[in-house]
């Protein structure tokens, strides 16, 4: 069972960045690939960035340029630098991470962009 915990949401300006982060714990068989999703009020889920364990990445069109997704292999952590938020960026930012039992899911991390 994996567990994923996220962290570093909050309130921000538009044109601002936030970087979050998530925590993979529990006993588990290897990771594979992690990655960000989102949701808006309204809207269905939606993939943000993915990132496999060699480091290859896949983005959505609208945050490529702005955003970056990294992880850290031996901490079972990933990251997400967002810059250059725009209020359409707003929405609960969810962490995935799967391996070979399975895909999981982080309980989500509010991420709100207004002036």
């Amino acid at each position: 069972q994996v567990q994923l915990v996220e962290s570093g949401g909050g309130l921000v300006q538009p044109g601002g960045s936030l970087r979050l982060s998530c925590a993979a714990s529990g006993s588990f068989f290897s990771i594979n690939a992690m990655g960000w999703y989102r949701q808006a009020p309204g809207k269905e889920r939606e993939l943000v960035a993915t990132i496999t364990t060699g480091g290859t990445t896949n983005y959505a069109d609208s945050m490529k340029g702005r955003f970056t997704i990294s992880r850290d292999n031996a901490k079972n952590r990933v990251y997400l630098q967002m810059n250059s938020l725009k209020p359409e960026d707003m929405a609960v930012y969810y962490c995935y991470a799967n391996n070979y039992y399975g895909g999981y899911w982080g309980q989500g991390t509010q991420v709100t962009v207004s002036s």
